[in-house]
């Protein structure tokens, strides 16, 4: 998307930036806010709404600005037209200012991002989410919801889902058919905690249930499970294959069976330790013999598996990428087209007993794996994304996936209500 440069160059010389509400503050939102800030013509992060005021000051402060708290939206219109960055507490109130011109949610919080999502919606304000944790459990609907709405709502480019989607859409601008969307991942076990990841997440000031969410497969099977439903791909088992790979992404096209990759529509997958990491992969087939004949010339091999690759994601670094194309040019970087096909399941990371109360996503009770919404459906299994705060009604297992019959839902939930929605909307 070089197109964008031109575009924020043009805004620049006319006075005229994007601006940009973000909501969240943590570790991904500082480097954010500081990309924007110093290094981003044409854009002005012109508000931070954060439950603690502290934190969103300390993403503007680190990039060499002091922002003004405010209250309400009056007072934020007030600042964003005197050129002045805000702080506030309450995110609501930031998606109410007129002076906006695109918003980014940096939460990862599932309940708390669907609730900016919809009012986002509602408000008619183009919105770029970080938050894969809500998008691979109700991704499909709230895209539908945008549409309907005439809003671009999408996944951001820089993380690894959005790596993948302009990936894919080169892939098919050549005229090959993607039949393998990967991930390419340093570290995947299944029992690491926020106590075993403790310490690498103060080395890097980060969240350590975060971190585990990483390290425990959580945030893979959330990454794939939206490239899947953007560009309508399945899994190859529960789980994906998640093969141990010490070579390069290039030997891969001989590993996989390309009439039953054909056969599936194409997948989503991940591979552990191969180079270039931690990059991503697209393998597809070309049905030209003549083309065939170029990409041999090209290095690319005899196929019928082609490898394309990207050595590194750059996460917060490309999102204003997304910006400029959601506000500029109503184009999303990922977003579900239709309904869902593959889901995040709810898996037993220890042995858990009747009346426990399951803890958050890179905690102790629970890991997520990606599996085909047919199969969730069909046997009633409870997404990741809904299975914080559950009480059990029975014992689990460890390694068991839950279902919805072994817990009770916390009342009055938002993202209880859209997965209600959505499975009624795509069934």
């Amino acid at each position: 998307m070089i197109i964008v440069d031109t575009a924020l160059r043009k805004r620049e010389a006319e006075g005229r930036p994007i601006r940009v509400g973000m909501i969240g503050a943590g570790f991904m939102g500082r480097g954010l806010a500081n990309q924007i800030i110093n290094s981003v013509p044409g854009m002005a992060l012109v508000a931070i709404a954060n439950r603690t005021l502290a934190n969103a000051e300390r993403a503007y402060t680190e990039a060499g600005v002091e922002p003004v708290r405010v209250e309400d939206a009056s007072q934020l219109d007030a600042a964003i037209s005197n050129g002045t960055p805000a702080v506030l507490e309450d995110a609501f109130e930031l998606l109410k200012a007129v002076h906006l011109d695109c918003v980014v949610d940096v939460t990862g919080a599932v309940e708390f991002g669907a609730r900016v999502t919809v009012a986002a919606i509602e408000r008619g304000l183009p919105m770029v989410t970080m938050n894969a944790e809500l998008d691979g459990t109700v991704g499909p609907l709230l895209a539908h919801r945008a549409r309907e709405a005439g809003v671009v709502l999408t996944g951001a480019d820089g993380d690894q889902p959005g790596v993948q989607g302009n990936l894919l859409r080169f892939v098919r601008g050549l005229g090959v058919t993607p039949l393998v969307a990967g991930n390419i991942k340093g570290l995947q076990d299944e029992y690491r905690t926020p106590t075993t990841q403790k310490a690498f997440a103060e080395r890097w000031g980060q969240d350590p249930y975060m971190v585990t969410s990483f390290a425990d497969g959580t945030k893979v099977s959330f990454e794939q499970a939206i490239v899947a439903n953007a560009f309508g791909l399945t899994v190859p088992k529960r789980g994906m294959n998640g093969w141990d790979h010490d070579g390069h992404v290039d030997e891969l096209t001989g590993r996989y069976d390309v009439d039953e990759l054909r056969e599936l529509g194409g997948i989503v997958d991940y591979v552990v330790k191969a180079k270039p990491g931690p990059g991503i992969f697209v393998l597809g087939t070309h049905d030209d013999p003549k083309q065939r004949h170029y990409l041999e010339l090209y290095k690319l091999g005899t196929g019928p598996l082609y490898s394309f690759y990207a050595p590194y994601h750059l996460c917060h670094f490309e999102v204003p990428n997304s910006v400029v194309r959601a506000v500029d040019f109503g184009d999303a970087t990922l977003a579900a087209p239709a309904g869902p096909h593959v889901d995040v399941v709810t898996t037993a990371k220890q042995h858990l007993t009747a009346g426990r109360t399951i803890d958050g996503l890179g905690g102790y009770d629970t890991y997520g794996v990606a599996e085909s919404t047919a199969v969730t459906r069909a046997e009633g299994l409870l997404p990741m994304g809904v299975a914080e705060g559950c009480v059990l009604r029975r014992d689990v297992p460890k390694d068991a996936v839950l279902t919805y019959a072994d817990v009770t839902l916390p009342p009055g939930r938002l993202v209880d209500q859209l997965r209600e929605e959505q499975e009624k909307l795509f069934a």
